[in-house]
This record gives C-alpha cells, structure tokens and sequence, in this order.
C-alpha cells in the first residue's frame, strides 16, 4: 500500500506511455516523432524496456512489427516469449486511440522533467539541512540541477552506447538536409574558419598573446561576427575595462573610425555618420557586457543562466580572475578555473573564449620570438584544459621604433597561430591588424570605409 501511495505521487501517464508504443508497433515509421526521447523518460519499467528494444531494433535497420519485437524482448532476456507476447499484443490493441504520438511524447517528457525536479528538490533540500559546505556551493547545485533540468541537459545514469548512436544518427540526418547547420560558429575569418571549422558547442579556446598585441581587440571582433551573424546571445565579462571602453572599441570596429578621433571628439560629418549606422547596428545585436572585476565562474555561470539564446562567452582576461576558493597556490587556482570554465563551456553548450597573456621571455630568450604552448602563463593546465590555442604575434610591433614615419604603414600582419586544435590540424592564418580602428580583417581584405 506504501508503494502505491508512492507511486501516485510520482508525475506520470501509463495512457501516453502506452500510446507511443502502441503506436509505433502497429506504424514504424511513427518511431520518428518521438526519437527524441530516451528510456529513461518513461515511467514504467516495462515501458523503458519495450522502447529500449524498439531503439535496438530501429539502429540495427530491423522492422519492428509484432512479432520481431516479441523476439527481440525474448532474446534481451526481458520477458518470456508468453510474457512478451501477452503485453505487447495488449499494447497493439490500445494503438487504435493513439492518433497523436507527437503530442504523447510532449506528455511523457513533460512528466519524466516533472520527476526530475522532484529528485532535484529533494537533493537540494538535503544538503540545505546538512548545513555542509559553502552557502554558495548548494546555491550553485541548486541552479546547475534546475538549469540542466530546463535546458533538457540532465543525465543521471549511464547512457547506453545506443542512444549515444542514435543522437549521432539524428545528427547526420540533420546534416544530411542542411550541411551548414551543425558546422561551429563562424569566426569570419576564412583562413582561421577553415582550419578550425568554426568553433563547436563545448569549446575552450585560448587567446594568447603578449601586451600590445591586440588580443582583446581581437576577441571583440570575433564575438562581434557571431553576434551579427548568428542572432545568437554573446556574453563578454570583462575584467580590466569598463563597458565604456569596450563599446568605445566595438564603434570603432565597426564604423571604421580612428581611435584617437574617438577620445577627443574631433569628429568630421561623414565620421559622425558612420559612427551613427555603427551604433544602430551593434544595438540590434544581442551582445551583453559584465565588467565586475573579481568575478568568479560560479558568478559567471548564475549570470549567464539569465541568458536564453546564449552562442559564445568571452571572458578578457584569464590572470585577472580569482577562483571560487581562496588558496595561495596560484599554480593550482588557475588550473582550478580553467577546468571550472571548460566545464562551463560544457554545461551551457557554448565555446568559451579566453584571454590569456604569456610569460615574458627569459634572459636567454628575446621577447620578438613567436609564441609556444610553453609561454602560457600561470599553469600548464591551460593548454591541457584548452580545445583549441590561438597566438597573435606581429613582428612589426618589435621594430616600430626603429621605422621612420614614412615607414609606418596602416597596417600590420598578424601571425594568428594555431598552435592546438584537438578537432583538427593546426597551423599559422596571416590577419592584417588596424590598430587605430582595433580591427582584424584578412590579410587578402582591405580596410576601407564604405559608402
């Protein structure tokens, strides 16, 4: 009696349940509508089992009817072939009042989502009264069980190798239609597009390069692109300059305006326009400023979870950050961050591109050299935790002052390094660099205002 008082607590719906596969054994092609689901979702432990084996069945290319799901059952070792036959022919039966199935797998996740938050409850609640631990760690369970809750990113147990094919099935029927839609964010730089094929959900990427080199300007250029091209949410935290400062940049960027003319006002009128069409085309993107300056990830993390259309974070820059535990090891403190924001980039399904500076060179070696994974400063846990490492190194800005004036050209190429791709190879992209707009284009591209 206690157990069934236990069960009626539990959100679920034996009719929709029964449905699905009701349906999908009298019509196939109706396994389709609901293969979004996974077993686990349903609520009776006969259920998971039947839509585990029709999972099987459908990854293997075999037919599931009556009589090959009975088998199929048999030989999982689930049921007696009289068992089986007996409950699945009573399945079949009720499959005549299954008119919907795409509105009864809305209902079975809808109440699998409901069960989760229950546990969730429960285990929050739980380490509530314990009173272990930091306040600010159950306050960051709490949000991360619930986010992953409502994001359709929880996982509880094991996941069997195939429902892990099957997502990869679903994939490459979607790239099949549409090839472009499953490629990483574009950059908008050819060259560097090419070689990483954009920057996949997931994805810690490092941008390292020594001061003066441009790699804030750099970072802002990219998140730029994606804003505009994407539609998609891009999250800055930025924690040596204000907003100000940054959109100052990003308006320069953009309308093509030198950055001296910017600080002291001396505008012309075709300046003043172009600065104008900048303005209402940065303001009709979704690109987001946070400048607190000793932001943790987990600050980070409850921010972006306000966040709904998310598609890249960039954080400017790495050494400025503190981890969510003191420790006077700063060796290990970065290590502790740069796992905590690969897990980050992980969690929110997004890349992550960080700022990071380089170790200056020892006396043996001259700060004009080109930039190595060694010279990642802090912690080799970096370049360990980083999918994909990027340098910028422009030889030019070592000899600016032995040029003259006449010298000195508007622009400068930048080596942009790959020096770590974990998706593919890596190699050296050229980048023409205008310093007083704070733009990167293609080395192949020319930097002139348009009409």
């Amino acid at each position: 009696m206690a157990e069934l008082d236990s069960i009626r607590k539990m959100p679920y719906s034996i009719e929709a349940e029964q449905a699905i596969l009701g349906a999908i054994i009298v019509d196939p092609q109706k396994y389709d509508e609901v293969s979004y689901l996974s077993a686990e979702e349903f609520y009776l432990e006969q259920h998971k089992q039947i839509f585990s084996a029709m999972t099987s069945m459908f990854l293997g290319s075999h037919d599931i009817d009556l009589v090959t799901l009975i088998a199929t059952m048999t030989k999982m070792g689930t049921y007696t072939e009289g068992d089986a036959a007996k409950y699945i022919k009573l399945l079949a039966d009720l499959a005549a009042r299954a008119s919907n199935v795409a509105e009864y797998g809305k209902i079975v996740r809808d109440k699998a989502m409901l069960r989760m938050l229950i546990d969730a409850s429960n285990d929050i609640s739980d380490r509530a009264y314990s009173e272990l631990g930091e306040v600010a760690d159950v306050l960051e369970l709490a949000e991360r069980r619930i986010y992953e809750i409502s994001d359709n990113k929880y996982s509880k147990n094991f996941e069997h190798v195939r429902d892990a094919i099957l997502k990869n099935y679903n994939t490459l029927n979607v790239l099949k239609n549409d090839p472009e839609s499953l490629t990483g964010l574009r950059t908008n730089y050819e060259g560097l597009d090419r070689v990483l094929i954009g920057l996949g959900p997931g994805d810690l990427v490092i941008v390292g390069a020594r001061p003066g080199m441009g790699k804030t300007s750099f970072c802002l250029n990219i998140a730029c692109n994606i804003a505009k091209n994407s539609g998609k949410e891009v999250a800055i935290f930025s924690l040596e300059m204000t907003s100000e400062q940054l959109s100052s940049r990003l308006l320069c960027s953009e309308a093509l305006v030198d950055s001296k003319c910017m600080r002291t006002g001396k505008l012309d009128p075709d300046e003043w326009k172009r600065l104008a069409e900048a303005a209402s085309a940065l303001s009709a993107t979704d690109i987001w400023i946070d400048d607190t300056s000793e932001i943790t990830v987990a600050e980070m993390k409850s921010k972006l979870r306000k966040l709904k259309n998310l598609g890249l974070i960039v954080i400017d820059y790495l050494q400025l950050m503190h981890g969510d535990k003191s420790t006077d090891n700063r060796v290990l403190e970065v290590a502790n961050i740069t796992r905590s924001l690969k897990i980050m980039a992980k969690e929110f399904g997004v890349p992550i591109i960080l700022c990071s500076q380089l170790s200056r060179g020892s006396k043996d070696q001259k700060e004009s050299r080109k930039p190595a994974l060694t010279d990642l400063r802090d912690s080799g846990a970096i370049e360990q935790d980083a999918d994909i490492v990027l340098f910028l190194y422009r030889s030019e800005y070592y000899t600016a002052a032995e040029r003259s004036t006449d010298e000195m050209s508007d622009h400068e190429i930048c080596d942009c390094i790959v020096a770590k791709n974990r998706h593919g190879t890596t190699g050296t992209v050229k980048l023409a660099w205008y310093g007083r707009h704070f733009r990167f284009v293609t080395s192949d591209e020319r930097d002139e205002p348009t009409e």
